[in-house]
């Protein structure tokens, strides 16, 4: 039962839920559909506000926890050399896709979807990686590769929803309210608190509000307060099973969190997928465009450029084949593509054709896997799997130790 338990929250099968709940319902009763979704909780507190600006605040926030570590002695973008060639092709994955969506605008003259051009930069880190080790196996050095391009590109959404997408008119006066929150977290770190819980109540509900009331998007206001949380000062690597066997304040933080944002996210689909069939139209195609064909086609020129033109090498054990392959599987948007969609436009049938484009962009896992059958990209071999990173015996006092790993899980 704790296997079956563990299986559910750990290949999101409630995003899963949720999203077809929601496909169903909007498409045999689209009327109630809509009343759940602008459903007032408190006040003028609706149903989409919780989820989409706080409850999805913990997701991000926990998406800047990968990010920030990845910079970290150790950490896969502590390593300019070996972090070169992923980031390069992270860039390809983001312009590709924003290119042939604005190209696709102005060829057929729908100005409308202008504001759309994000929605196709988004990876789904979550299901991505659960396709690259269905297709290449645990131990292919693909593997990181592919994580590595989807956490930088998740860093380049945040910095894009930041900058491109606010919710309101800006009010930059209150940013300072978001400088204080760092400075009190960093008071509380200076204190030794340990407990996540007065970074998150204090500082982060502080930067939160701020970010609100500055008209950028709110759920992006946790990600002040994810560096100054008491941490260890190295990285076993994106995403590793034994971080969640540190002890500091970030890792706790995250270890708490982790499986109610599981939860969180079956609430995002359950009250975003929801959209009738009849909507798709231009948005879904030019989104569909830009994550089956502009990901790849991104992600494998800018590979390419990058070792033809700046001397940079694909890892060990790879080929162009395989970057074809994690291009393909890049392109899986659903979640973050379909949280830029709700920032991108408004509610009515733009946004919902441009949500449609982000839910069939599960058929990039389809393409990924019929392209490596046909390519001939399979797993490794059993003994080409890397070994497993020693678990440390000691433990970082959080805020001050250190904790030193002599392999990294992504090396």
């Amino acid at each position: 039962m704790k296997k079956t338990i563990r299986s559910l929250f750990e290949n999101s099968t409630f995003l899963i839920a949720g999203a077809l709940a929601a496909l169903i319902w909007a498409n045999t009763d689209t009327h109630s559909y809509d009343h759940f979704t602008h459903l007032k909780i408190v006040g003028n507190l609706s149903l989409h506000f919780l989820v989409n600006e706080i409850f999805m605040a913990v997701f991000f926030a926990l998406a800047a926890k990968e990010v920030w570590e990845a910079i970290l002695p150790g950490g896969p973008l502590s390593n300019f050399r070996k972090a070169a060639m992923p980031l390069m092709a992270t860039v390809g994955g983001m312009v590709g896709p924003a290119g042939l969506f604005l190209l696709g605008v102005f060829g057929l003259g729908a100005t409308e979807l202008t504001n759309g051009w994000a929605v196709p930069m988004a990876t789904d880190i979550a299901f991505s990686y659960l396709i690259a080790r269905l297709i290449f196996g645990a131990g292919h050095p693909a593997i990181p590769f592919l994580l590595l391009l989807a956490i930088a590109d998740d860093a380049g959404s945040l910095i894009i929803l930041a900058v491109f997408y606010p919710q309101g008119e800006f009010a930059p006066i209150w940013l300072l309210a978001t400088v204080g929150a760092i400075l009190l977290a960093l008071g509380f770190r200076k204190l030794k608190l340990q407990s996540f819980w007065w970074y998150l109540l204090g500082p982060g509900v502080l930067s939160w509000y701020s970010f609100y009331a500055a008209g950028i998007h709110p759920a992006l206001g946790l990600v002040p307060i994810i560096p100054t949380l008491p941490h260890a000062h190295t990285d076993l690597g994106l995403f590793a099973r034994d971080e969640l066997k540190r002890h500091d304040t970030l890792n706790e933080f995250e270890l708490w969190w982790k499986n109610p944002v599981e939860i969180f996210l079956g609430c995002f689909g359950l009250v975003n997928a929801g959209v009738a069939f009849s909507a798709m139209g231009t948005g879904t195609w030019l989104v569909l465009v830009g994550l089956l064909v502009g990901k790849p086609l991104g992600v494998t020129l800018s590979a390419w450029l990058g070792e033809k033109f700046f001397k940079l090498e694909l890892p060990a054990g790879m080929n162009y084949r395989q970057v074809v392959i994690i291009g393909s599987i890049a392109g899986i948007g659903f979640t973050v593509a379909l949280f830029v969609s709700t920032a991108a436009f408004k509610a009515g049938a733009t946004l919902d054709a441009v949500k449609m484009g982000a839910l069939f962009s599960f058929a990039s896992a389809i393409i990924a896997i019929i392209g490596a059958k046909l390519l001939g990209v399979g797993k490794s071999p059993p003994d080409s799997a890397p070994t497993e990173p020693p678990t440390d015996a000691s433990e970082a006092e959080p805020g001050k130790g250190e904790l030193v790993s002599s392999a990294q899980s992504c090396e």
